[in-house]
């Protein structure tokens, strides 16, 4: 498959509000993080992208099906974990994610078996025989991932899956989903407020403000700095290494009490680096290429968005 997603000119008005203005992707298979601040639309773009609510304008295809004509399609072939809560109070767990099962047309035993297989992988122990209105918000993201997964569906769009997890069991999830991505073949659009999580699991990032597309990109190539910036971190005070770089003709862009950053055109000046480190009588505890902040990316975007 080519493209997962493929939308153009998609815009969604709610009365006089534009929730989505003119959102144009191409996405390939793979993770993909949704950033974006509140109102932004990311929760308006997972519902088009689901076929729950119709357009304005523009086009698009999930899967290789067409928004609106092919939402049947879409949906059998998605897995949804919503932000908020969704379930039946008064059913044990297993039989929660068996009804799920059901609906998506497994035979009844076949959900049931289906249904364990799921919440084994999910951590869930015997609290599946409990009444799933008795559970912690803990046991209810992991409830609900359950739901999204027990008909094996070639796409996940994942809401907010880490919320009201502890850190433990945050990277639990987030393991879950690593191992569906790379091991299984999944796709999966994680929309989520939490940069690291971004940062452990996806490859592409899309960040929307005020309604449009303001970054599309693999993060590797986001992360890698417009310069050949390098960082070396040092045991003890940077200042006498730095004081030698300058004298050496290498500039120093920013310096604090033990790390310095400065730009390296060739692998000549990172062994000059180590050699006016032993000069100095300094240990160097790391000696990397400079990334940017996803932190930052996502600032910058989303400024752009307000000021635009």
């Amino acid at each position: 498959m080519d493209e997962l997603i493929a939308l153009e000119g998609i815009t969604k008005h709610y009365g006089r509000i534009r929730a989505l203005d003119d959102v144009s992707l191409s996405l390939k298979p793979g993770v993909i993080g949704l950033l974006g601040p509140n109102g932004a639309g990311k929760s308006t773009l997972i519902k088009v992208l689901m076929g729950l609510v119709r357009v304005t304008r523009g086009t698009g295809r999930v899967l290789g099906f067409p928004l609106g004509k092919g939402f049947r399609e879409i949906r059998a072939r998605v897995g949804y974990l919503p932000e908020d809560d969704c379930y039946l109070a008064g059913l044990p767990g297993v039989e929660v994610v068996r009804f799920m099962a059901r609906l998506s047309g497994l035979p009844s035993i076949e959900a049931l078996r289906r249904a364990h297989e799921i919440l084994d992988f999910c951590g869930t122990e015997e609290e599946r025989y409990r009444n799933v209105e008795t559970y912690s918000s803990g046991m209810k993201q992991k409830l609900k991932f359950a739901q999204a997964i027990v008909h094996d569906p070639p796409l996940l769009i994942l809401d907010e899956p880490t919320s009201g997890l502890d850190p433990e069991e945050r990277e639990a999830m987030l393991g879950r989903v690593r191992i569906l991505a790379q091991r299984m073949g999944k796709s999966v659009l994680l929309s989520t407020h939490i940069l690291p999580d971004v940062q452990a699991i996806c490859d592409t990032v899309v960040i929307l403000a005020k309604g449009r597309v303001r970054v599309v990109d693999r993060l590797e190539t986001l992360r890698k700095p417009t310069s050949p910036i390098w960082r070396v971190r040092v045991l003890g005070q940077a200042g006498p290494l730095a004081d030698r770089m300058r004298r050496g003709g290498i500039p120093v862009e920013s310096e604090t009490a033990d790390t310095l950053a400065f730009v390296a055109a060739d692998e000549t000046a990172i062994q000059r680096v180590w050699a006016w480190a032993n000069e100095t009588g300094i240990g160097i505890r790391a000696l990397v290429p400079a990334q940017n902040s996803l932190e930052q990316i996502f600032l910058d975007a989303v400024r752009e968005g307000t000021d635009a």
